[in-house]
């Protein structure tokens, strides 16, 4: 990294989220590697020292090392077995954590996230306090996604994107992305002339970058790409980002030269608007004539049953959902006040005349704007 203003920022970072896949914990097999785990504690711990910094660490692994104790030779390919070695796993990477910070007399806490706890208000906000509140008492929280309960979030394994997630939601000073891949390279690093890319300044940056192969794990689900589009979301929301190798975990701590950085390309937005744009995954559809999506889009305004022309999809009040423009292309996400089945005597009709005919509940926007966020303009 060049000796810019951003590095000596990075340096000084005090709240750092850092994330480590599983292949750099675990054996081929997917054995927990307690060499491999007590190395990463050592890097974090050193860098934490007494309490000057604080760190947040999101931990794959649960899966991988399960495998092992019920006699699974590779990562199983349907969600039942993949839930049992999570729940069996996720016992096993935990006591490694704790036996391992204990050494540095560091208490470790298990936060176990889904997509509920993400993009829903309440669960949000408790995810927060909970998280702040271990860092407040000086305990070490490590995160991973609930895999045996959770269903999109195993399939695809995104704990890249839980990490920027999570660094959003404890307003981190520093993401720092780890795997057995020492940087984003313009090709796969096993091809000849293969080169590291330093640094990332913003998306044009990535457009002749091919990251399909590079960094795939056996044990996991991850890959490059998943890593590159985590460090977008970040730096999206304000946060730099460094993704390196595991091996260099001390380095990139304390804000040494070593893998991408990921300059910042956003400013922080609001709690969960980022959420809703990353995090979500829709439970149906509303379709908006041109002036709804225009006071969404422009004005950001609230959403009112008035600008609906369409609803698709089984979902309730609370759930998050797509709104589309009048040429079906995804303008905004957003937390919906009403079921589905609701809605469409909803369609078209002001809210004064709903609450008149409904009673006062129907007063309510359709998706208030602090729980809607814009994905488009409008064409």
């Amino acid at each position: 990294m060049p000796a810019t203003g951003l590095v000596q920022d990075i340096s000084a970072a005090r709240r750092i989220v850092v994330k480590v896949g599983s292949s750099s914990l675990t054996t081929a097999p997917g054995v927990l590697d307690a060499d491999r785990v007590d190395a990463l504690v050592d890097a974090l711990a050193k860098a934490r020292g007494g309490g000057e910094k604080e760190i947040v660490l999101v931990s794959s692994g649960a899966i991988a090392a399960g495998l092992a104790p019920l006699g699974l030779r590779r990562r199983p390919g349907d969600l039942a077995r993949q839930q049992a070695a999570a729940s069996v796993g996720q016992g096993l990477l935990v006591a490694r954590y704790t036996a391992s910070f204990a050494r540095y007399g560091v208490r470790v806490g298990q936060v176990l996230l889904t997509g509920d706890d993400l993009t829903r208000r309440g669960h949000h906000r408790n995810a927060s306090r909970t998280l702040d509140q271990l860092l407040a008492m000086g305990a070490l929280p490590v995160v991973n996604e609930n895999d045996t309960v959770a269903t999109d979030e195993i399939r695809f394994g995104d704990n890249d994107r839980l990490a920027a997630l999570v660094a959003h939601l404890v307003l981190a000073d520093l993401l720092v992305l780890l795997s057995d891949v020492d940087g984003l390279y313009d090709d796969d690093p096993g091809t000849p002339g293969a080169s590291r890319i330093e640094e990332v300044r913003s998306p044009a940056d990535l457009a002749h970058v091919r990251t399909g192969g590079a960094g795939k794990a056996g044990v996991g689900t991850g890959g490059m790409v998943t890593k590159v589009q985590a460090a977008r979301t970040a730096a999206a929301a304000g946060i730099p980002v460094v993704l390196t190798s595991a091996v260099h975990a001390a380095d990139a701590l304390a804000g040494r030269s070593t893998g991408t950085l990921f300059h910042p390309t956003g400013r922080r937005s609001a709690g969960r608007l980022l959420w809703l744009q990353h995090a979500s995954s829709p439970q149906g559809a509303l379709t908006l004539d041109d002036g709804a999506v225009r006071a969404v889009v422009e004005r950001r305004t609230s959403l009112l049953p008035a600008g609906i022309t369409a609803v698709e999809g089984e979902f309730s009040a609370g759930d998050p959902v797509e709104l589309r423009n009048t040429q079906d292309r995804a303008v905004a996400r957003g937390l919906v006040n009403f079921d589905a089945e609701v809605i469409p005597h909803l369609i078209g009709r002001s809210t004064h005349e709903l609450a008149q005919e409904h009673g006062p509940a129907y007063r309510r926007e359709l998706i208030h704007r602090d729980a809607l966020a814009v994905l488009a303009t409008p064409d």
